[in-house]
């Protein structure tokens, strides 16, 4: 227990596009291999992130696994608490529940289900899956003429954590979830970040709890620096362009206005995955990249502004050895410290 108090903690992922299985288990097991502390799997367009993580829970021993995130248009408080305590249990305890809004786009676009009200229905769906998981009735708030009905299970006490990138979302995280997931947030504003945690602590009467912090950043790592740079901006121009006004508005309201305007233009009328050089704090306030000894220097930033588990967010469809350099080269051993096994 030593080794995992005197190091960083790292959780590691792969970023939506991967849709190969066996590279989404692989990377798990590697994970698992190499002393990382964490699995954290977003559900997007493609696998359905709960069967895969109990695949992974059966193949690895020491991970946590979770879903980061499972948005809570796409299924029911019911199923989500059902899933989460079917997880729980296969994973020996292993099992961490992610929940956020996602995204207009992917809430409308494929579940095709109006994206309204996104932070009432956080706090509803947290709220329900908690009471579920505690073994209690449903709060029901939409057939409240109904008669509200319990898991046909022991009671799971499965850790909620919530993605938030908003203030309103994330006093909520901080009233309500044990761990906070904000994605494509700057490094430099984790730090109000938490005040608005402590707000929602306070609101929730539990004023000196607050949830752990946990950022997903992407990263990318190569021998070659520029190729490093690349792929790091090609993650913040994908986000920028393609996933509608989200992460946009987000940077812009936290003082990066110019920044998204100049990716947005460097991007028109085609999408060429580039980061102008007056777009540079992007990359260094958002992605984890470099060469190994580059790459580690910006992560241990990110545990120094006050992240208590980054997850490391990796390219999609890279091949199995570039993966293992990524993996290997921001292990905790090599991040700071010694390696949990």
């Amino acid at each position: 227990m030593s080794d995992l108090l005197d190091r960083p903690r790292v959780a590691v992922s792969l970023m939506p596009p991967e849709n190969r299985r066996e590279t989404l288990i692989a990377t798990a097991v590697a994970a698992d291999r190499l002393g990382f502390d964490g699995f954290l799997l977003p559900e997007t367009w493609a696998c359905d992130t709960t069967i895969v993580l109990a695949e992974a829970a059966l193949k690895t021993e020491r991970l946590t696994l979770g879903t980061g995130i499972l948005g809570v248009w796409n299924r029911s408080a019911g199923t989500l608490a059902m899933a989460a305590a079917t997880l729980a249990a296969v994973s020996g305890g292993r099992f961490i529940l992610g929940l956020g809004a996602s995204t207009p786009q992917l809430t409308e676009g494929l579940h095709d289900v109006p994206f309204a009200a996104p932070v009432a229905r956080l706090r509803r769906t947290l709220e329900q899956v908690r009471a579920l998981l505690r073994g209690e009735r449903i709060p029901l708030g939409v057939t409240t003429g109904a008669r509200p009905l319990k898991l046909n299970l022991p009671p799971a006490p499965v850790p909620i954590y919530l993605a938030a990138l908003g203030d309103a979302s994330v006093r909520l995280a901080g009233e309500l979830a044990d761990g906070w997931l904000p994605f494509l947030y700057p490094r430099r504003c984790l730090a109000e970040g938490v005040k608005r945690l402590a707000e929602g602590a306070a609101r929730g009467g539990h004023p000196d709890r607050l949830p752990t912090v946990c950022p997903s950043v992407p990263a990318v790592v190569a021998e070659d620096a520029a190729k490093a740079r690349e792929g790091a901006a090609w993650f913040v121009a994908f986000y920028l362009v393609s996933m509608g006004t989200l992460y946009r508005q987000s940077l812009t309201r936290q003082g990066f206005g110019k920044e998204v305007e100049a990716v947005l233009a460097a991007n028109a009328p085609k999408f060429t995955g580039s980061v102008p050089p007056d777009a540079e704090a992007l990359l260094e306030e958002l992605i984890v990249f470099g060469t190994p000894d580059e790459a580690r220097a910006r992560l241990a930033r990110w545990h120094a502004a006050g992240a208590a588990m980054p997850l490391l967010l990796l390219p999609p469809n890279r091949s199995a050895t570039e993966i293992d350099f990524m993996l290997n080269a921001l292990r905790p051993a090599a991040a700071g410290g010694r390696s949990a096994r």
